[in-house]
């Protein structure tokens, strides 16, 4: 996202034309007193008739030009205003989309939903419409100012003293509403946070019956931010009054102190009309001051919080001259591998390479580092020590796109989106993936025979993050979706877990049939990673065992206990005979 005078500047040419209708229509405005004068003056005192039909074609005109470039002005404002904000809400997406996994590791969604959505939108505001009001307020009123000096030097500085005195109260009004802006935005971002987890797990909340815990805690953060908008509205209310009282009293007093010039000849009737309609001109300013110091204040705070946002980094850059190798072959190997997060080591010295083709197994408990294979093969984090290399070259030297375009990955936490089974299976490849291969796909996965007995098969929108489906249903479609993107490597993090065992054996069959992909198996099932080419064991976060099935039964190991909770001492015998 750029500095906002980038925006701006950028859209210059509807700025200037904008500019130029607000000054034809200030202008106008300021031209209806002037005639007001001429026809008090010369029609009314000096009963020169034969000039009022002129004079009155003169306001007709001006009252029809002042509609044509106020319009002109507002919809070009508008216009401009709504295109900087679409583009600031794309860039700032496309920044938080480029920002690095750990960054969304400790920010929260709520909070980044509240910026795209709120934040930019108080931004949009003040460079159309408010900004518009913001510019006009100033021209106009400095416009009155100086036809009023004009028409009566020593009687304009009571309205300039009313109008300094709005100034100096504005800029007391926003100072105080500036820090509750600031917290009301904070408060925003912690209430649609809450909002956004209880209306996605709301299934999880009703089955542990949190309902009423889960409003509770709704409600005082929303009695929370209830309090910080009436602490605004109080801090508007204090002072809006002086502006009204302001803006009422200054027509009457211009009226009386006019007056008394008349009386005492120093003005002339013709001008005391002009001046007290000028008056009138300045009270609207007064009464939006006020208006606009709140959306202005609004938008200063919510610009701090955009900026936090954009001065984030990602911590995974990539080369300036990547390699871009010809064809990933799918070769892929840790060399003594370690990665930390915040002190708290995960992987130690994680060695091993599996050949273009071939499949590794990959065990252990839970939190033993998995999953963080992974996440380190997809450089969503570089090792602390050690290299990740992708067919002998280091995945550091490679572009993002290549790495991530190389594998299709089966994640542990299956999400799919709120579109059609056909669209979320060819996400990977969604330009270049046949109906053909979508089917072929679903095959693949055990999902077709599902999936067609839906009344609109393919076509069926599921509902977010696969509501409708079961868990077996949504890894299913999970899997075909890894499969259409028909990548070189092939990742199944525990991919298989809610599935029956006769499914997952078909599954198994196909991964077989699978001679030119590599295939990496994370799984808490031995099923799944028997027929591996190599397994390995990893307890706290170390390779505590390695070798095929068979060779880690014979060692009686960490595996050897795994397989006999699963099978039982009779399936071990068999095992050891077939050995």
């Amino acid at each position: 996202m750029k500095k906002i005078h980038t925006y701006v500047l950028k859209q210059w040419p509807f700025y200037l034309f904008a500019l130029v209708s607000m000054f034809i229509a200030i202008g106008l405005d300021m031209l209806y007193p002037q005639v007001t004068k001429i026809i008090v003056n010369e029609v009314l005192v000096s009963k020169d008739m034969e000039r009022l039909p002129g004079l009155l074609m003169i306001i007709v005109l001006c009252g029809i030009g002042r509609c044509v470039f106020g319009y002109l002005k507002e919809i070009t404002f508008d216009r401009t205003g709504s295109t900087i904000g679409s583009e600031m809400r794309k860039d700032l997406f496309g920044h938080i989309q480029g920002l690095s996994v750990d960054y969304f590791d400790k920010t929260n969604t709520g909070e980044l939903m509240a910026r795209v959505k709120d934040d930019i939108d108080r931004l949009w505001s003040v460079l159309g419409y408010v900004g518009m009001l913001v510019i006009e307020v100033v021209v106009h009123v400095s416009s009155v100012l100086y036809c009023m000096f004009n028409l009566n030097f020593k009687l304009t500085f009571f309205p300039l003293a009313c109008m300094i005195a709005c100034g100096i109260v504005a800029v007391i009004m926003e100072k105080k509403l500036d820090k509750i802006y600031e917290d009301i935005s904070e408060e925003n971002a912690v209430l649609t946070t809450i909002a956004e987890e209880n209306l996605s797990g709301v299934r999880t909340v009703k089955a542990f019956a949190r309902e009423e815990f889960e409003i509770k805690k709704f409600l005082s953060h929303n009695s929370r931010y209830y309090e910080l908008n009436m602490r605004q509205a109080k801090a508007w209310v204090r002072y809006f009054p002086f502006f009204q009282f302001v803006s009422a009293m200054l027509p009457v007093c211009t009226t009386i102190l006019g007056g008394i010039e008349v009386l005492s000849g120093n003005m002339d009737i013709g001008s005391l009309f002009a001046y007290v309609e000028y008056s009138r001109n300045c009270t609207w300013p007064m009464q939006m001051v006020g208006w606009l110091t709140n959306d202005v204040s609004s938008a200063i705070a919510s610009k701090k919080k955009l900026d936090k946002i954009v001065n984030q980094f990602s911590n995974m850059t990539e080369p300036e001259n990547p390699v871009i190798l010809d064809e990933v072959r799918g070769e892929v190997s840790f060399e003594h591998v370690s990665f930390s997060i915040e002190d708290k080591e995960i992987l130690k010295d994680i060695t091993f390479t599996i050949p273009q083709g071939k499949t590794l197994g990959i065990m252990g408990a839970t939190g033993a580092g998995k999953s963080t294979i992974v996440t380190l093969m997809q450089r969503f984090y570089d090792p602390t020590k050690g290299v990740v290399r992708i067919d002998g070259t280091d995945i550091k030297e490679m572009s993002f796109k290549q790495v991530r375009g190389s594998n299709a990955v089966v994640m542990q936490d299956v999400f799919l989106f709120s579109d059609t089974i056909a669209e979320n299976i060819k996400m990977g490849k969604r330009h270049n993936t046949s109906m053909a291969e979508i089917k072929g796909a679903a095959s693949f996965a055990q999902a077709s025979d599902f999936i067609e007995e839906m009344e609109n098969t393919y076509d069926t929108v599921i509902g977010e993050r696969g509501v409708g489906l079961s868990g077996g249903q949504k890894q299913r479609i999970s899997i075909a979706r890894a499969i259409a993107k028909k990548c070189p490597i092939l990742v199944m993090d525990d991919s298989t877990s809610a599935l029956d065992m006769e499914t997952e054996r078909e599954i198994q069959k196909e991964l077989e049939q699978m001679k030119g992909t590599t295939k990496i198996i994370i799984a808490h099932r031995i099923s799944a990673v028997r027929h591996a080419d190599e397994i390995i064991y990893l307890k706290d976060g170390q390779i505590a065992e390695r070798g095929t099935h068979e060779e880690l039964l014979a060692k009686k190991g960490l595996y050897y206990e795994t397989y006999k909770v699963q099978y039982g001492d009779m399936a071990l015998a068999i095992a050891a005979k077939n050995c």
